[in-house]
């Protein structure tokens, strides 16, 4: 699996120019994290070109980049790949629509929590 780094995110994102305003992969609206059960995310229509996680680190930070006081869930929250839990995602890109989106999970005492936010190059730090 590629390892990207910001650069290479920015590039993904900016050629990734959805081709349709709605697509049966449903991920356009997720641009805040929104829970994505397994049986809801578009498996077929997804396609991994990427990850943020650096398999070397043996534990990414539980520090979060929020400079202009956005918060984990909010829309307008920055996308830094050395900050969590962007430092946990892998990405992908839909083929229906070229929508590219982060997917994590969240691993709580009792609970998976799969995660899903659209990629936005403009609020990629760095």
């Amino acid at each position: 699996m590629t390892l990207l780094d910001t650069p290479a995110l920015r590039r993904l994102a900016k050629a990734a120019t959805p081709t349709r305003p709605t697509c049966a992969c449903r991920l356009q609206d997720a641009r805040a994290w929104e829970s994505i059960t397994e049986e809801r995310w578009p498996k077929a229509l997804m396609e991994q070109v990427g990850t943020l996680r650096d398999l070397e680190a043996y534990e990414p930070t539980f520090e979060e980049f929020h400079p202009a006081g956005t918060r984990y869930d909010s829309p307008e929250a920055p996308i830094s790949v050395a900050h969590f839990p962007y430092n946990r995602c892998d990405v992908y890109r839909c083929s229906a629509c070229a929508q590219l989106v982060l997917r994590y999970t969240e691993f709580g005492g009792y609970y998976i929590d799969h995660r899903v936010r659209v990629v936005d190059a403009a609020l990629i730090a760095g």
